[in-house]
Formats: structure tokens, sequence, C-alpha cells
């Protein structure tokens, strides 16, 4: 069992730091420090993995802690107060061209998982395009840095407008993105499960009006990601944590009841209806990854959406960035 606190970047750095050298009730059990930007359904496999003692079965005690930053959970790692962070590996490709080493040793969200959504009464007309819509309105979204806040700049300037001049951007803590369109502070919210689920039960917005997993297809949105370093030094413990990952992605799929169960208790104030609503959702999406692996394609689409959104300034390598040897060995020793 384990707890997933959410607080401030400043704050989640001192408690990382504690946190990551507490002592452990066994000798042979190793503490890893995971730091994910947000707490939602998107990262369920993970949590899967956690409470089905996938990783203590391999000697390893997994916590969660959420840094609702736009970076805090990639410096968390940069810095070495957590073992991995759970992101787009663009991340560690900004990180690259600053003379940082990181790399996604195995994926879990394979789509782009955001949903546009719009204020209740406020949706496109039948026929309207993106760019009309979207010109003038306030949107709220993530921190500058993260991957919802990019994919929007992508899509603004695929749409011909202009992040300045043509919409008002409101950066925020993700999970503030449902209060900013309920209050009226924002026309569009830039969300994921279960918010999105919360919003439309509660009439704050409708249905998406945009699906991103289903318009990018193939994305590597959130791999799990460490040190280049923690390779080199601790290959066993790497892929140990690989293993874990890649069997709470296939409990996930195998066990749909089962994962709905533990999301509930990761989300106890959802009723079991919206969560199960949620679920259908991400699997109608295909989410997750099914084996854990980040193929070269979803890179090249998450790395354009950088590139255009000129939040990434040159180009990196899937290789440079990505390191599939583990999945791959795993993989190998299951055949």
């Amino acid at each position: 069992m384990f707890k997933s606190k959410r607080i401030g970047s400043a704050l989640a750095l001192s408690l990382l730091m504690s946190a990551a050298y507490m002592p452990v009730s066994q000798a042979q059990t190793k503490t890893l420090i995971i730091a994910e930007p947000v707490h939602g359904t998107g990262y369920l496999p993970l949590y899967v993995a956690i409470r089905n003692g996938y990783f203590k079965a391999e000697g390893l005690d997994v916590q969660i802690l959420t840094v609702e930053s736009g970076a805090g959970h990639t410096n968390a790692v940069l810095t070495k107060q957590a073992f991995a962070f759970i992101g787009g590996p663009e991340h560690n490709a900004f990180a690259k061209i600053k003379g940082a080493e990181l790399r996604g040793v195995v994926n879990v969200v394979d789509r782009g998982n955001i949903y546009y959504t719009a204020r209740a009464g406020l949706a496109p007309a039948p026929g309207q395009s993106m760019a009309d819509f979207f010109r003038g309105k306030s949107i709220a979204v993530s921190f500058f840095g993260g991957t919802p806040n990019s994919i929007t700049r992508y899509y603004l300037k695929l749409w011909g407008l202009d992040d300045k001049k043509d919409v008002v951007l409101k950066e925020m803590a993700t999970g503030a993105v449902l209060a900013a369109v309920k209050t009226g502070a924002a026309e569009i919210g830039v969300t994921t499960e279960p918010v999105l689920t919360r919003g439309v039960q509660q009439k704050i917005w409708g249905e998406p009006f945009l699906n991103v997993p289903k318009d990018l297809g193939p994305y590597a949105y959130s791999t799990l990601n460490i040190r280049l370093d923690s390779i080199q030094q601790e290959p066993a413990t790497v892929a140990k944590f690989v293993k874990g990952v890649v069997a709470g992605l296939k409990a996930t799929y195998a066990e749909q009841d089962k994962a709905l169960a533990i999301a509930k208790l990761e989300f106890p104030t959802m009723t079991l209806e919206d969560l199960k609503a949620t679920l259908d959702r991400s699997f109608a999406d295909e989410m997750w990854s099914k084996d854990g692996m980040i193929s070269a394609a979803s890179w090249t689409t998450g790395e354009k959406v950088v590139l255009d959104a000129g939040i990434l300034k040159k180009p990196v390598a899937y290789d440079e960035i990505i390191d599939m040897q583990f999945v791959k060995t795993l993989h190998s020793a299951l055949k």
C-alpha cells in the first residue's frame, strides 16, 4: 500500500530528499521514489503495479510523489531526489540540450492523454474550424514545459494562431483547470481523466470537442524516465523496475475489473460509475501501452509537437533519450 502526496515543487523537493533516505523495513528492499506531475488515471498501470505487489516481488518499494509544476518532476530526478519521473520524453530532450542525460526506459501512456473541452453552452458550431473557434478564447492549460501546454501550442501554430495575440493562455496547475472553467476564468479547458469526466458530470463543460489520443495517434506521452547513470550503475534495479511496470500494464488490460477497483482506491471521491466511464474512455482510446515499448514512431510525433511549438529548439535523436534494452530483454526472456 502507498500514499500519493500532492504538494508544491519547493516543498516536494525537500520531502523527496528526506523520503529518499528513509529506512525501509527490510534490508533487502530498495526504496524508489517516482515523481509524477499530476495524480491521474492516465498513470493507472503504475498504480496497479504498486498495489498488486509487482515491485515488492522484485525487492522494490516504489513510492509516488506528485509534484504539480511544469518541470518539477524532471528536476527531482536530475537532482537525484527521485529515481524516475513519469512524463513525456521531450523532457529528456530538453535536459540533453542542456548537457544532462536522461533516458526513457519503459512506456506507460502511448497516446496524447489530453482532451479539449468548452464551458457548458460554448462549443464549436457544426463545421466551424478550430482556428475560428479558438480565436479570442481564454484557455486553461498546465504550466509551460508540461506536455498539455506543448500540445496546445502545437495546435495553435497548426491552425495559424499566435499564442500571444490570438488567444489567452492561462497557465496553471493541472488540478486548477476545472475551477478556472467553472468560475468563468477560462472558456476552454485542456484536461485529462478523471477531471474530464468530473467536469462533464457536474455540467461545467461538455464532452470533448477535440480528442487528442485519436487525433494524433501513437505518441510517447508518458514514459518512465531515469538518469543515464542509473542505467550504468544500477542496471539490475532498472531491470526489476521495468519488469514491474510491464506487469502493471498487462494486468490493467487483462483484469479491467480489478484495475477499476484499484482506481477507486486511488480516487476515492469519484463514484464508481464515473470511474468506469473514465476507464472505458481510456481503453477505447487505446491510452496505455500494452508491452512497455516506446516506438520510434511515437517519439517522431512527440518530437514534432515540441519542435513545432517552439519549445524544443533542435531535433534530438530517439537513441539519445530512449533506451529499450530492458524492455527488449524482458520480452525475450518471456518468450
